[in-house]
């Protein structure tokens, strides 16, 4: 073998050690985020302290790094996720949208809703769309608060939402209405045939692998939009990974990415808690990055950190008294340290 031979020899050598490096280089995993694991349990330790709570769950780079129940609560146990309801029937008419079921936002309900609709409204009830009703902008008196028991003890939830007088005009002022997430389950009740349960089961639990049980109706039938599901707190984590992944779960598309980037959109501003409000989504800054959540009475929370790539659940006591936005923002300042504990990927 001459000289001019081996130099050949060790230069393709060189060359397909260097190919193998990039091969393996653009193969490899992204970076994780680091954890400070003691400061991580600490901020656990406090989220336990809270008078409310039963779970905690928090994934990083999807995998899970904390998984903890108090007061003979577990992760697996099915809870009343109250008002944090609303965000899985938003994320159900994102799927609708994809689907073709809806054609958009901007479409207005009564299309929807057909028959459903009384013969008496006020005009302007035809002017409110999809969108208004994900975003608390109908401007119809909202059923929640003090008439929330009036409501809901009419024979007729629909055209009780639908007959309230307006108290602002569709698109302005945010008037939080559970009457809201209920017309829209009742659209997708009228507009694909099928009910909100089967759909929810079809295009969410399945994808996602997780249980959606039966949960309230209304003297129609129709699944109670925007209260009363009932959810492990598993699953709920996979919801909020759904939403971190961008419509995608186990490499499947399940939302449209667009309705991930329209949901977490600031439409209007919470005169609950004083953060803004996309699509059954409240959005907010904890730890300097920017945080999206759902929020069900009494501390039932589903919290989005893709800065992080952090996924966090909480639940707790739903029954009265709940405290409101102060105990939320009790909650907060511990979500707030369980971000801290985790480094930007």
């Amino acid at each position: 073998m001459g000289p001019s031979h081996s130099r050949a020899t060790r230069r393709y050598a060189a060359l397909a050690t260097l190919l193998c490096l990039f091969v393996a280089v653009s193969q490899a995993p992204p970076a994780l985020a680091a954890i400070d694991r003691d400061a991580l349990e600490a901020a656990a330790t406090r989220a336990g302290e809270l008078p409310r709570t039963h779970t905690l769950m928090v994934a990083v780079d999807g995998e899970t790094v904390v998984e903890r129940g108090w007061r003979d609560h577990a992760t697996d146990q099915t809870a009343n996720i109250k008002s944090l309801s609303k965000t899985l029937i938003s994320a159900l008419v994102g799927a609708a949208i994809g689907r073709g079921v809806v054609e958009g936002v901007d479409q207005p309900v009564v299309e929807l809703l057909g028959t459903r609709v009384p013969a008496d409204i006020d005009p302007r009830v035809e002017t409110i769309s999809v969108g208004n009703l994900l975003s608390m902008q109908a401007g119809l008196e909202p059923t929640s608060g003090a008439n929330y028991g009036a409501w809901v003890a009419s024979d007729n939830w629909v055209r009780d939402a639908l007959t309230r007088p307006f108290v602002a005009e569709p698109g302005g002022r945010m008037l939080y209405s559970t009457g809201n997430s209920h017309l829209l389950s009742a659209a997708l009740t009228e507009a694909s045939g099928r009910s909100t349960l089967a759909l929810m089961r079809d295009w969410l639990g399945e994808p996602l692998d997780i249980a959606i049980p039966p949960w309230t109706r209304d003297p129609q039938g129709i699944y109670f939009g925007g209260n009363e599901m009932g959810l492990t707190p598993r699953a709920l984590l996979r919801v909020g990974e759904l939403y971190r992944q961008g419509g995608e779960y186990a490499g499947e598309r399940v939302l449209p990415a667009e309705w991930i980037e329209r949901s977490w959109q600031p439409r209007t501003r919470s005169y609950l808690n004083q953060d803004d409000y996309g699509y059954g989504w409240f959005i907010t800054t904890l730890a300097g990055v920017p945080v999206y959540y759902g929020w069900g009475y009494g501390g039932q929370l589903l919290f989005v950190v893709p800065e992080r790539a952090m996924t966090l659940v909480m639940t707790a006591d739903p029954t009265p008294p709940s405290n409101g936005s102060d105990y939320l923002d009790r909650v907060k300042v511990v979500i707030g340290e369980l971000i801290e504990a985790v480094e930007a990927p």
